[in-house]
């Protein structure tokens, strides 16, 4: 990645991280004056502040601090300090234990609304997206032995309609959480209904440190046989060094016409160090050119590389027809909303448990580097995906600060629920132990996700 790109992604994790947390803590702080506690102060990161203001009536304290990876909401409490007696009604640690509870769960609450609330401007707004017409199908896969095929399009996903590709991808992920099968009702190129279940209880889905579902049952998406232009020559490449320029449409490769795209990329990828012939249509006129894919070793695989972006310009009448956008009322697309959150929310907690349990591997954890990369692509490409990304971490930070680990939202409301049933608080060594394994968990996980972080950055 460029300087830009990196430059990017840095101010769009800071701007995501920024907003979920004001989220997250706001629930807290709001839910807190709401049942009569005294906020001390509202903290936006850790560290020294960057910038501090004291509003309110209450003369609370309001933070921008150095680190942006999370947040805190400060309220008066007479286990962190003395209370003057006229404060003490206002409290924490005086309320009753059902709003103690409250007050903890709002954080994770604010962030599931806040993904309802983007969900609700994605599908207020219109969902664009391209048919699900199935590509090549690969003759490995479990799919060709369920008897899908190119030119097929996917109506629904077990039952659940889907109209574009993000909606079948996703549901075909929902079920390979949890199924051993995936039933794919398609209509053929002869427009016949068929319905096509695919065997996946022997895919290594979540064993892998990538999850590429559509590569696991052998499916890609259709592409039309168009041939590529260079969208963008890469300095010190061997396509620069070849005179190859932005703009050229790919023509010929050794004197076999390139047609498509996958073709061009598997014919560069299987002849590095070969020097080949190259012909590009430029400025309306053919140029011929020769160039040496140089050899590039990524993940244990050699292949050849030239240092090119390709882009793909599609008839406007192709796009068209095979575009679709999916308008929705204002209570449609809350019920849309609704639905995506829980889904999205129950995957997550289903992928947390075949973690805990061995059935998925760690290395599918992600850190702050992996969020910042994915934030700046969603950023790049507009509002409306940048809005998803948000919504996705926000889940995400919801379902784990509701898991009943000291030190996180859960694990307080864990003790809580332990109050209400033994009629008194848990004992402070408790707390103290409970706050220990906390920390040494979060640590753990932590290492694990930034370890893969940077391990994904070095390969």
């Amino acid at each position: 990645m460029d300087f830009l790109g990196i430059s990017y992604s840095i101010v769009a994790f800071i701007v995501a991280i920024g907003v979920l947390v004001t989220v997250h803590e706001f629930g807290h702080f709001w839910v807190a004056r709401r049942l009569g506690v005294k906020v001390l102060r509202f903290s936006v990161g850790f560290g020294r502040p960057l910038w501090m203001r004291k509003a309110g009536p209450d003369q609370t304290e309001y933070v921008i601090a150095a680190i942006p990876l999370g947040g805190y909401v400060k309220m008066l409490d007479e286990r962190e300090g003395e209370v003057e007696p006229q404060y003490l009604p206002r409290a924490f640690n005086r309320k009753s234990v059902w709003r103690r509870f409250a007050i903890v769960a709002a954080g994770p609450v604010f962030n599931f609304l806040f993904a309802i609330l983007a969900y609700y401007l994605i599908f207020i707004a219109g969902v664009s997206g391209m048919k699900p017409v199935i590509g090549e199908v690969s003759v490995a896969g479990p799919a060709y032995t369920a008897g899908v095929q190119q030119g097929d399009l996917i109506l629904a996903v077990n039952g659940v309609e889907t109209a574009t590709w993000e909606r079948a991808r996703f549901a075909m992920l929902e079920e390979s959480v949890s199924s051993p099968q995936i039933v794919l009702r398609v209509q053929s190129r002869d427009l016949q209904i068929h319905e096509r279940v695919i065997d996946i209880a022997d895919l290594p889905l979540l064993k892998e440190e990538q999850i590429d579902l559509m590569g696991d049952l052998g499916l890609s998406t259709w592409r039309p046989n168009i041939a590529p232009t260079i969208a963008e020559v890469l300095a010190d490449g061997a396509a620069a060094e070849s005179g190859v320029l932005a703009g050229d449409k790919i023509l010929s490769l050794n004197g076999h016409d390139i047609i498509n795209a996958r073709q061009w990329v598997q014919q560069i990828r299987d002849n590095a160090g070969v020097p080949m012939s190259l012909m590009v249509l430029r400025e309306g006129r053919s140029v011929e050119l020769s160039i040496t894919p140089r050899l590039r070793a990524e993940a244990g695989e050699n292949y050849g590389y030239i240092g090119v972006r390709n882009r793909i310009e599609i008839p406007a009448e192709l796009r068209e027809k095979m575009s679709v956008t999916e308008h929705f009322g204002p209570l449609a697309a809350m019920g849309q909303a609704l639905d995506k959150t829980w889904r999205m929310s129950w995957l997550t907690l289903r992928v947390l448990a075949k973690l805990v349990t061995g059935e998925a591997s760690v290395r599918n954890l992600s850190g702050p580097i992996t969020i910042a990369h994915y934030a700046g692509v969603s950023a790049r490409i507009g509002l409306e995906p940048f809005l998803g990304f948000l919504a996705i971490i926000s889940i995400s930070l919801g379902v784990l600060n509701l898991l009943p680990v000291p030190m996180l939202d859960g694990g307080h409301l864990f003790y809580y629920l332990i109050e209400i049933f033994k009629g008194s608080p848990v004992s402070e060594t408790t707390e103290i132990i409970g706050q220990k394994i906390g920390i040494t968990l979060l640590f753990c996980l932590m290492s694990i996700a930034l370890y893969n972080d940077l391990l994904r950055l070095v390969s």
